[in-house]
């Protein structure tokens, strides 16, 4: 990045990606792409060559995430600098940083109505439990939830805690649309 800006990492970028589209309401890249160059959403200079292979990369993996999470499968989270010795909550915590960063930027998704509904402290909790419990003042529900979860022993059990989390939060923030029996009736599943 051309300074000063100070853009997310790759792992903080792919968590931060995953809270934009889980958000109740699709947010225009206009919104949040500043913020994935510049953590103070400062724009990258029209002139800066790889500015347009940047952005078209990561729309591309924004894209790819979404039509994963849409169709509720696994997708693997971008979780970078990990070395035997890098405990699992260490290793995965950049990645649920980014998607803080972006809950903290857009709100909806965590501070909204229903934002004290079990089913999206169940699906929080898989996320946060990778972050200090300091850090999450003012949430005791979340907390407790949290307290009930035991800590995943091994990388996969801590990535499978991230998919398992956000794909809970799908179904609570962008519930399917299954066809009804009649037509013109949607419903809920």
């Amino acid at each position: 990045m051309p300074a000063p800006l100070q853009a997310l990492d790759l792992t903080a970028l792919d968590g931060f990606l995953a809270a934009v589209l889980l958000q109740p309401r699709r947010l225009p890249p206009s919104r949040w792409l500043p913020l994935v160059t510049d953590e103070e959403g400062r724009p990258l200079p029209a002139a800066w060559p790889p500015r347009a292979r940047l952005q078209a990369l990561v729309q591309q993996r924004f894209e790819e995430l979404n039509a994963l999470i849409e169709a509720r499968q696994w997708f693997d989270p971008w979780i970078t600098d990990v070395d035997e010795d890098t405990l699992p909550l260490e290793a995965v915590q950049p990645w649920v940083l980014g998607f803080a960063t972006a809950c903290g930027e857009f709100p909806a998704l965590t501070e909204g109505p229903g934002s004290q509904e079990p089913e999206l402290i169940e699906a929080l909790a898989q996320l946060y439990q990778h972050l200090d419990p300091a850090d999450l003042e003012d949430a005791d529900a979340l907390l407790e939830e949290i307290d009930s979860l035991e800590p995943p022993a091994s990388m996969e059990e801590a990535v499978e805690s991230l998919v398992r989390g956000c794909l809970l939060l799908a179904d609570v923030s962008r519930p399917v649309r299954v066809k009804s029996t009649r037509p013109g009736v949607p419903r809920r599943r």
